[in-house]
């Protein structure tokens, strides 16, 4: 998994972090969002915007309370706020009827909604901006003096910086962000009218993995364009106090003026503290690294296993971060946490999960989604929109598709995922969200590519093959656990066996399935705290603490997955034999 690091002779681990969906608006209500400003109500969409090289940002979309929407963006830890109709009208070269319909294009009915983008757009007009060029330098005009910008920015680019690093960043067309504007906007207002249920942000299926390798690199590039800003001020002091020509000597010079990069990576990793400016669209700062101990190698494995939810939710008084969902079933242990203050927080995969890391071409998908019947987004498809699904991939629209298509597209995409066709990507998610009638989750078809996405094997009954599915995508599918629970016609996919929703750690428990719960929870926690034989080159170590065990034993009651593993390689604790005799032998409080 990586993320290992040798400081000052200790092994310190990156530990994983628990973040939002990347690309994925998400409606939720937070009422401390009433204080943002007048007018402002509690119900807002979030979009955890994270582009290629893994730089992160977050962006809010607000509801006030006569209907328009607010842009809400962080630049260097500040927050700032934007009308939605400038936003809109500084992205493209449309017309104000062309926006209002891009807008209203499925809600004409209702003219609440009508009369509140009416009433955005006519907020642009009425500040004398009738153009893209007029609202560009209207917005560079005023946010350029806290964008610390050079001097011969015209206003106009000073507005295009916004929108590159601030406005949904993970797009790179102008376009796009306006049609993801527009569908969050649609999504908002109808999670304000109770059409749509709030997203919930401690579901797995709402989340993924910030890994090791991207939060170094996240942090890399940040020091170097720390470092290069330095370098850009030394040169302007020296050349505002004497005529220096800029040459390789004074660019030299400069050079060994400025602070070592590699020391802010010493520090982050010797503390686990993170010196930021930007924060990196991250919840913490503290926390980041941890000791990797050695005191036996079962609690060395667990913490390349380990993901944590953020020690900002450690504080908290309430329970709701710390629930086992059953989102989280075959990804998260549900018995793999430690009993205590991190009891909820630290959790640990399963053994059959993994971490998508690899990065795929997506410019094949956009043709093949037409070729399967998908509208592009800027035509009209044969039904009104109110009958169709928006198509996203990747987080940008990309088309519409009409809800009795839908079905036989998204079967399709699956086909092409488990056979290999069309070069479809092995580890994509592929999720429908039906319409239903009633406030459920926002509707459409959701197809993700990105890293970072927890997936696990599958077998596929239709095609009797393995399936890699991920967690926003298998709560709408039917998983059988065993054989016998498969009902014909309702599921989809059965586990490749019955323990797969078991950690490594757990899976290495005897009689599991006849232990009272809480005895596995502590035995996940007791099997890494036995003396065994953690190295093999102890002699040559230096550690403040390591035990050994001269004389371990190999289990004589142990499970499958001990031997799968090859446990007795690094071997922990002795054989004890107990004999417990309960009332009726059914009712023990206790096991072993």
């Amino acid at each position: 998994m990586g993320g290992y690091f040798i400081i000052n002779g200790l092994e310190k681990v990156i530990r994983m972090l628990i973040m939002p969906r990347r690309n994925f608006p998400l409606a939720m209500t937070r009422h401390k969002w009433k204080n943002r400003g007048p007018g402002f109500t509690e119900y807002g969409v979030v979009l955890h915007c994270v582009k290629d090289e893994h730089s992160a940002i977050n962006m809010n979309l607000h509801y006030l309370e006569n209907g328009c929407v607010m842009v809400n963006f962080i630049f260097q830890k500040e927050l700032f706020f934007l009308p939605l109709g400038f936003a809109l009208k500084a992205l493209v070269n449309f017309t104000d009827y062309q926006i209002f319909e891009e807008l209203v294009k499925d809600k004409k009915n209702d003219t609440f909604y009508v009369n509140s983008v009416t009433e955005m757009l006519r907020a642009v007009a009425e500040a004398g901006c009738y153009t893209q060029q007029n609202v560009l330098e209207y917005l560079g005009k005023s946010f350029r003096v806290k964008l610390n910008l050079p001097e011969w920015y015209s206003n106009e680019q000073a507005a295009d910086f916004i929108f590159n690093k601030c406005i949904c960043i993970h797009l790179t067309d102008r376009t796009e962000k306006f049609y993801l504007l527009c569908m969050m906007t649609r999504k908002l207002c109808a999670f304000a009218k109770g059409e749509c249920m709030e997203d919930n942000p401690d579901s797995l299926m709402n989340q993924e993995v910030l890994t090791a390798g991207q939060l170094f690199l996240m942090f890399l590039k940040e020091r170097l364009e720390n470092w290069l800003q330095s370098v850009k001020f030394i040169l302007e002091k020296r050349t505002e106090k004497a005529d220096i020509n800029v040459n390789a000597d004074s660019l030299m010079k400069a050079f060994n003026m400025t602070t070592d990069v590699t020391k802010s990576f010493e520090y982050l990793l010797a503390t686990g503290n993170l010196r930021s400016k930007t924060g990196l669209g991250m919840l913490q700062d503290s926390g980041l690294c941890v000791v990797g101990d050695k005191l036996n190698f079962v609690r060395y494995l667990s913490h390349f296993r380990c993901v944590h939810r953020g020690s900002a939710f450690a504080q908290m008084r309430t329970t709701t971060v710390r629930k086992l969902l059953p989102e989280s079933w075959g990804f998260l242990c549900p018995v793999d946490t430690p009993d205590g203050e991190p009891c909820g927080l630290m959790n640990h995969m399963t053994a059959v999960c993994e971490i998508v890391t690899e990065m795929v071409p997506v410019t094949d998908l956009p043709p093949l989604l037409c070729a399967l019947g998908v509208v592009p987004i800027d035509a009209t498809p044969s039904r009104p929109y109110a009958e169709c699904y928006r198509v996203v991939l990747d987080g940008a629209v990309v088309g519409w598709v009409e809800w009795d298509l839908a079905p036989q597209v998204a079967e399709a995409l699956r086909r092409f995922k488990i056979t290999q066709e069309k070069r479809f990507p092995a580890r994509a998610e592929v999720v429908l969200i039906p319409m239903t009638g009633k406030p459920s989750l926002y509707p459409g078809l959701f197809i993700f590519t990105t890293p970072c996405r927890m997936v696990r094997p599958v077998k596929n009954l239709l095609y009797g093959r393995k399936e890699w599915i991920g967690t926003l995508e298998q709560v709408f599918m039917n998983v059988a656990t065993m054989e016998s629970d498969v009902v014909p016609g309702v599921t989809t996919h059965q586990e490749l066996f019955p323990h797969s929703i078991l950690s490594v750690v757990a899976n290495l428990i005897p009689f599991s399935d006849h232990n009272q719960s809480p005895r596995n929870m502590y035995q996940c926690q007791m099997g890494k705290q036995t003396m065994g034989f953690p190295v093999y080159n102890y002699k040559d170590r230096s550690d403040n603490k390591l035990y050994l065990l001269h004389t371990p034993q190999s289990p004589l009651v142990r499970p499958r997955m001990y031997d799968y593993y090859g446990m007795d390689s690094y071997p922990v604790g002795t054989n004890s034999v107990v004999a417990v005799i309960s009332y009726s032998g059914y009712d023990m409080e206790d096991a072993m």
